[in-house]
């Protein structure tokens, strides 16, 4: 897919909410806010304001439009957003409907993502995000990133099953990276960034060199040999690195 491709996609997107909802604005954050977006291996991370609360007509509609994205750009697998009325938008514990891994449910905006939308989002349709979206103080920052790593991260560096396929890999350490960087009060960095706070962390290089040919190189082939060694690798130093970052 190349670039006007994905632009053809959005600016799809974008047409098919309008007709669907009554659409106040559609934002973008992450890394194709940010610069780091890779075409088919990153994700596009949307944000969509509606004007009033959809009802089961409007949810199954949306439910029919992404499924026509995809079938007509198979990337739009990768589109995930979330559909926030307005009036909420100022409630960091509301969940919203989000599509995402090709279903609808629910699920907050995270601090993390609204410190995104704040610093890099960028408006594809309406009002820009820094006029609308509620500041996140660093408390909140951090005791999220905080929370998440010694709830969830550390629940998934218990088990040995998720540590055998690429995307956990590649999410649990980037996330590790990033989470260190925040809570050493070094803002926020991208994930071409945590590549190299990995190393200086003391990941095993060729776990670093894994993800970055994954995300950032040419791909290739593993064998199970390989990805079986790799999950150790990478569990112990999400385990060690972990205490490491929560400890400061």
């Amino acid at each position: 897919m190349s670039d006007e491709e994905a632009a053809a996609l959005l600016e799809r997107f974008v047409g098919d909410v309008r007709r669907a909802l009554p659409l106040v604005a559609v934002w973008v954050h992450g890394s194709l806010a940010a610069g780091d977006f890779q075409l088919g291996r990153s994700d596009f991370d949307l944000v969509a304001i509606i004007a009033e609360e959809m009802d089961s007509g409007q949810r199954r509609e949306l439910e029919r439009l992404h499924r026509r994205l995809i079938k007509d750009f198979p990337v739009a697998r990768k589109l995930h957003c979330s559909y926030v009325e307005r009036r909420l938008l100022r409630d960091p514990g509301e969940e919203h409907d989000t599509w995402a891994f090709e279903e609808l449910f629910r699920r907050p905006i995270s601090p993390v993502n609204r410190r995104e939308l704040l610093v890099d989002g960028v408006a594809l349709y309406g009002p820009e995000p820094a006029g609308m979206v509620p500041p996140v103080t660093e408390d909140e920052l951090t005791t999220f990133i905080s929370d998440e790593l010694d709830t969830y991260w550390r629940r998934v560096a218990g088990r040995s099953r998720p540590w055998l396929r690429d995307a956990w890999v590649d999410s649990g350490l980037l996330t590790l990276a990033r989470a260190t960087v925040t809570l050493r009060g070094g803002g926020m960095i991208s994930k071409r960034e945590a590549l190299a706070v990995l190393i200086q962390l003391g990941a095993p290089a060729d776990v670093v060199r894994d993800i970055h040919d994954r995300r950032y190189g040419r791909r290739t082939r593993r064998s199970p040999l390989w990805k079986v060694r790799r999950a150790g690798l990478a569990r112990t130093f999400m385990r060690e690195g972990i205490d490491r970052a929560l400890i400061g």
